[in-house]
């Protein structure tokens, strides 16, 4: 399998699924401005879109959209439980937290990343305070986001929490967010991509 991703996207979150389960497979940087991988491959012929993540798969299939990578890649190793089986009421509960940290979350943080106007920043960072507190309040019962176990919900948290750094929000004003996010952040498979990824700030 090949991941085609960039340092500190979403792409991090089916990196560390990845190291989580154990697949081999290699990884395949993506410039996002000018399209291109590092091997100078046009990225648009893998992922039309032009964004990451994207996964190839041993056949040359190629899926894209993160929370739909980290799905197929659980399902294909149910072994390591980072998801409630298929068909159940838990599975459900589980699409409903990573549609919401894709749909409302994930989509809150793109205007601080582009190109916006002022307007749009202060709108999308009241928008993220109001999703990170309701986070948050649902965190006030529970050590992890699903059914008070480990699943790749609690990883794509991780990922889009950590972009609160660069932005200057910070996780001051949610414990509980910050509280699961630190113990995410000293898993092997975390440590070890972001490590490849070079992310880990002496």
């Amino acid at each position: 399998m090949k991941l085609y991703f960039s340092p500190g996207t979403c792409s991090l979150a089916p990196h560390i699924v990845l190291r989580e389960i154990g697949c081999e497979f290699d990884l395949i940087k993506v410039d996002l401005a000018t399209k291109l991988t590092e091997d100078s491959t046009d990225f648009t012929e893998i992922n039309a879109h032009g964004s990451v993540p994207a996964l190839q798969l041993s056949n040359n299939a190629i899926l894209t959209e993160g929370v739909a990578i980290m799905q197929y890649l659980v399902d294909q190793h149910p072994e390591v439980d980072l998801a409630p089986m298929n068909g159940t009421f838990e599975r459900a509960r589980l699409y409903e937290c990573l549609n919401y940290l894709s749909a409302e979350l994930h989509k809150s943080f793109v205007p601080l990343f582009s190109e916006s106007t002022d307007k749009e920043i202060q709108k999308s960072i009241t928008n993220i305070y109001n999703k990170l507190n309701f986070i948050e309040a649902l965190l006030s019962d529970r050590s992890y986001l699903v059914e008070n176990k480990f699943s790749i919900a609690d990883i794509y948290l991780f990922v889009i929490a950590s972009w609160t750094k660069p932005t200057g929000i910070g996780l001051n004003n949610w414990p509980n967010i910050s509280a699961l996010s630190e113990k995410i952040s000293k898993r092997d498979s975390v440590q070890e991509s972001m490590q490849v990824e070079g992310l880990l700030t002496k």
